[in-house]
């Protein structure tokens, strides 16, 4: 099985900045696509943001474009989205997922994999 574990949320002021981590085990990612995804109460989970393992093609949601920014590192199977000028609607439980495809979308159900989630406040 593939495991991932989220970390870096936590609480900030509107115009923070805030970088989550996403460990992977498991297996190699070389043909994997992984992503960043949010839920906040009440409203349908939706990406934010994803990348392609092998190639580094990255997609944005609109919300978010500017402002977060995915990566990742190879060797250590860790995924990275570095979020800055952070709004009070960016608050959401944000989780990582990952898929056995190179092709990243934006689809909740493409992905087979998933953390447990980490919680991201942005208060005004």
């Amino acid at each position: 099985q593939v495991q991932l574990v989220e970390s870096g949320g936590g609480l900030v002021q509107a115009g923070g900045s805030l970088r989550l981590s996403c460990v992977a085990s498991g297996r190699t990612f070389s043909n994997y696509a992984m992503g960043w995804f949010r839920q906040a109460p009440g409203k349908v989970r939706e990406f934010v943001a994803g990348i392609s393992w092998s190639s580094g093609r990255t997609l944005y949601a609109d919300s978010v474009k500017g402002r977060f920014t995915i990566s990742r590192t190879n060797a250590k199977n860790t995924m990275y989205l570095q979020m800055n000028s952070l709004k009070p609607e960016d608050t959401a439980v944000y989780y990582c997922a990952a898929r056995r495809n190179n092709i990243v979308v934006v689809t909740t159900t493409a992905y087979e994999y998933w953390g447990q989630g980490t919680q991201v406040t942005v208060s005004s």
